[in-house]
């Protein structure tokens, strides 16, 4: 009887032990790739698009075979624009549902949020947006622009007589870090370069902002001292009533130009753009851009949005960082196809110096030792139709700096990544 019962748990453990290699066998099938990006809130009105554009590359990679044979599953979650949430669900998307990257975060409060939970576990995020720099982990890939990628490339530009040769500058942004630590930056190279103090005002408005009456009219009693320029940091849906306030109040380019560092197609698409013409973007890609790999990427997009009839599919735009998004999952993918392996160790190795013929026309590289993208920049001026002219642009992708030289005490940082504590 005992021998009985005895065959009987074996053969029980047996049949246990097989099915437990059995979804073990299932779960290694894929790799699982984690999308952290706001789809409720404030920051919607620009996240959204990006889990798209993951999702829509994360296909046209499963498409062509994968990655190291495997299909790659996204785990999409929403922090719904709550910083805190962003840490939380970051921490989710590493323990519990066990992805090998991370593609995600707009603003940098949200990285600032998430950060300390990728150094602790060690997982790996891909951050596409452009940022105030100051940072250099080990555990991100920076796919967006480093301030002198965008920022300091915007300034001069309106400091040029092409660019209208402003002698007074109004910084407006959302009160969080970017726009502080971008002013800040800002504020040094104007000094630099002889701006007077009384010629920079700074201003800033809480997420979610909505009247602007009061700023654009002392935009206007500003631009009585000189000829300004406003350089404008607002992120999300705040955009909206600033951009109809300037229409309002009858500011046109052509008297106060105002240059946009969050401000892309995507955002345009909600805005009546007749008034804005002329109005400015400093991006490291627009749409509008002629080459045939973005004439592909596009029509590609366009595609995808009708295909799975998302919001406003029939007038479906690209815009700057949704093409570093592509680009981030398109080198993650030639990474581990390198590395042979999703372990982290080994994929960072493997993304050192990796190349990508990108939509924007150049082809970007991973820099060796700083986790950014060199990048080229482009301005581009507001057109009717909600896109831009590309007015002015480098001759080719330039290294990013994420230590400013405007800020004191970088020129002593190690230029590699080192954990933020």
């Amino acid at each position: 009887m005992q021998r009985r019962n005895l065959i009987k748990a074996l053969t029980l453990s047996a049949s246990i032990a097989a099915m437990g290699m059995t979804w073990t066998v299932q779960a290694a099938e894929t790799i699982k790739v984690g999308i952290l990006h706001s789809l409720s809130g404030t920051m919607a009105i620009s996240e959204t698009s990006l889990k798209d554009m993951a999702l829509m590359t994360i296909d046209e990679i499963n498409a062509k075979g994968g990655v190291n044979g495997k299909q790659l599953e996204a785990v999409v979650v929403d922090p719904a624009s709550n910083w805190p949430l962003f840490a939380e669900k970051g921490r989710q998307l590493l323990t519990q549902d066990k992805v090998d990257v991370v593609f995600g975060c707009w603003t940098s409060v949200s990285r600032k949020s998430v950060l300390p939970v990728f150094e602790e576990l060690n997982g790996l995020l891909f951050y596409p947006v452009q940022y105030e720099g100051e940072e250099m982990s080990p555990n991100v890939f920076y796919t967006g622009a480093a301030p002198n990628q965008q920022a300091i490339p915007a300034v001069e530009y309106l400091m040029s007589e092409d660019g209208g040769a402003a002698k007074r500058y109004f910084l407006l942004g959302t009160d969080y870090v970017y726009p502080r630590t971008t002013n800040k930056i800002l504020r040094s190279f104007l000094v630099s370069k002889g701006v007077a103090e009384k010629d920079i005002e700074e201003v800033y408005t809480p997420f979610g902002h909505s009247d602007y009456q009061t700023i654009v009219a002392n935009i206007k009693k500003f631009s009585a001292g000189g000829k300004t320029a406003v350089i404008s940091t607002v992120n999300g849906d705040s955009n909206v009533p600033f951009y109809k306030e300037l229409a309002n109040q009858g500011i046109e380019a052509t008297d106060i130009p105002v240059v946009a560092f969050s401000v892309g197609e995507e955002e345009l698409r909600g805005i009546d753009t007749k008034p804005l013409v002329g109005q400015l973007a400093a991006w490291n890609y627009f749409q509008s851009v002629e080459n045939p790999v973005n004439t592909e990427f596009v029509n590609k997009w366009k595609a995808y949005a009708k295909a799975k009839n998302l919001p406003g599919a029939d007038k479906a735009v690209t815009n700057d960082p949704m093409e570093a998004t592509y680009v981030g999952i398109n080198m993650w993918a030639q990474a581990v196809e390198k590395a042979g392996s999703t372990d982290v160790d080994k994929v960072r190795d493997a993304l050192a110096g990796q190349t990508f013929a990108a939509p924007s026309g150049y082809t970007l590289t991973m820099d060796k030792t700083n986790h950014h993208l060199h990048k080229p920049v482009m301005i581009g001026e507001v057109q009717e139709d909600g896109q831009f002219e590309v007015v002015w642009q480098t001759e080719g992708p330039l290294r990013a700096q994420p230590w400013s030289p405007y800020i004191e005490g970088n020129d002593k940082k190690p230029d590699y990544a080192v954990k933020s504590n």
